[in-house]
């Protein structure tokens, strides 16, 4: 794991003087992030909706798969994406499917709650698990392009898309159309032009010098989507929280996986090895919850419970940030945008890989 070292002069970053970009990187991820947290926080609402089903596991599974498809093809076309399509028209396309699958699952219920009939047509739940699907194919559109466009700024931006959980979707469309007008982006870019002569850098290339961070990063990932949201929101009961012991769970886990990102900016581990090591260490996890599950009755306490999500958060939000800034640092300039896709390629697989371990939680 020693593969991969940061270099300490190894580049001059642009100047992000009045932190515009920074903010508006903000509001790229807020809008990013928000639909699936909205689709997640709301996993009650549809249990409700739909009692037979499994919609916190199927959720997961069918978002994350869509979104890794666009993952590998926007990896498959390499430099030809940006041919095909332009960063402000993946960004406005991304956003664009987001309001438009958020909006099919919010007219459906409006269409059937106002015919006064109970229950849901047979259709219902298939179109809901679609307009999921493409949230997915939208989040693969702009978290992928995001991931890249800001692996050679400033080391705030690499991990803002991944820091916020509140925002809407309509400021991340001004946001997108105003980024490359920036002073900053267009140094940003001026510094890429001036590799042009050396060969466009392969994505295998890349992946190879950074397996050990792409390794952690999946580890990451694959552990905490085998647990959060389905284990947390099907496996565990509370008589004392009774219904709301899920949404507190799940908003425990959001708060701390927010404070675990924001943590980066008082203090970032300058050594990817001990970054990748702690990965690893996040496997404890899974004995940790089964013996909330299956283990004593103190072991099922809510307090127990609560401080083992608030760490899983806590580790998720910190060492996802510390491997999306040190990665693209620790390559060749030219490398740096390819590595930071390589990096939400693992990412992306890390987060199917979990989805299907969640269901190892009801077999």
């Amino acid at each position: 794991m020693e593969g991969v070292k940061i270099p300490g002069n190894h580049q001059t970053e642009p100047r992000d003087t009045f932190k515009i970009a920074y903010a508006i990187h903000f509001l790229l991820g807020a809008g990013n992030l928000l639909p699936w947290n909205a689709l997640i926080t709301a996993a009650d609402y549809f249990g409700h909706l739909y009692p037979s089903k499994h919609v916190e596991r199927v959720f997961s599974v069918a978002y994350m798969s869509s979104s890794l498809l666009v993952l590998a093809l926007i990896m498959g076309l390499g430099g030809n994406c940006k041919m095909i399509m332009s960063f402000r028209m993946r960004m406005n396309l991304g956003f664009s499917l987001f309001v438009l699958s958020l909006m099919v699952i919010l007219l459906l219920d409006w269409a059937w709650d106002g015919n006064g009939s109970p229950g849901r047509p047979n259709g219902a739940y298939g179109v809901t698990v679609g307009s999921v699907v493409v949230c997915g194919l939208a989040d693969g559109l702009v978290g992928g392009s995001l991931v890249g466009s800001a692996g050679k700024l400033p080391k705030q931006c690499s991990c803002i898309h991944l820091e916020d959980h509140n925002k809407g979707i309509t400021p991340p469309y001004t946001a997108s159309n105003l980024l490359y007008k920036l002073p900053v982006m267009q140094q940003h870019n001026k510094l890429l032009g001036t590799g042009n002569l050396n060969p466009r850098p392969n994505f295998w290339d890349v992946a190879r010098k950074i397996r050990w961070p792409a390794f952690g990063i999946f580890t990451v990932y694959t552990v905490t989507l085998s647990i959060f949201p389905g284990f947390m929101a099907e496996n565990i009961q509370s008589t004392i929280c009774k219904d709301w012991y899920p949404v507190i769970l799940i908003t425990l886990y959001n708060v701390f996986d927010l404070v675990g990102k924001c943590l980066t900016a008082a203090y970032v581990l300058e050594n990817v090895g001990k970054a990748t090591w702690a990965c690893m260490a996040r496997l404890l996890f899974y004995p940790l919850f089964s013996v909330c599950l299956h283990g004593p009755s103190w072991m099922k306490n809510e307090v127990i419970v609560a401080f083992l999500t608030i760490a899983l958060g806590l580790t998720n939000g910190y060492l996802t940030s510390v491997l999306m800034i040190l990665t693209p640092k620790s390559v060749l300039d030219p490398e740096a945008e390819v590595s930071a896709v390589v990096m939400a390629v693992f990412l992306g697989m890390g987060l199917v890989a979990g989805s299907v371990l969640g269901w190892f939680w009801i077999i």
